[in-house]
């Protein structure tokens, strides 16, 4: 069975310590992956990588590394469904599981707002992150490692 490794877009994670909590729950390797110092656990397991600023560059470290055995944390639309293309799970931080069925209608959602925001029609943003986005995240991330584990070990 390959390892499953875990990537998180991490500038803008709210998540980070629940997902360190998962991992470290299945012994799994984890990439904190941002383009600033953020303060990880002291953990053999947990691996910070800076990456230099500009755009999509911490997207594409994880991008290039992201495959059939991994896991990916992002609410980044366009980077889910690079890694979505490359084989990886993905899933938003507030549980939202990316795949293939749902990634055509999360890029073209995403096109048609960031079109109407720069027309001005859309002043906006996203709700606020919330308690129960929090928990589902938490059970969505648990579910898929375990559903990984298992179809690799059926192999």
């Amino acid at each position: 069975m390959p390892p499953i490794i875990l990537y998180i877009d991490a500038d803008a994670c709210p998540v980070k310590d629940e997902a360190y909590r998962v991992a470290a729950r299945h012994g799994i390797k984890v990439y904190v992956v941002s383009n600033s110092g953020l303060a990880v656990p002291r953990d053999p397991m947990i691996e910070r990588i800076i990456v230099p600023a500009g755009p999509n560059v911490a997207d594409d470290w994880i991008a290039e590394r992201a495959g059939a055995s991994d896991i990916v944390i992002t609410a980044d639309i366009p980077l889910a469904a690079r890694c979505v293309k490359a084989g990886a799970d993905v899933i938003a931080p507030n549980g939202k599981v990316f795949d293939e069925a749902a990634i055509g209608m999360a890029l073209a959602t995403r096109n048609l707002l960031d079109s109407l925001r720069s027309s001005g029609e859309i002043t906006g943003g996203p709700k606020p992150f919330s308690p129960r986005d929090r928990s589902a995240f938490l059970s969505a991330l648990d579910r898929m490692v375990v559903r990984r584990r298992r179809e690799f070990e059926r192999k």
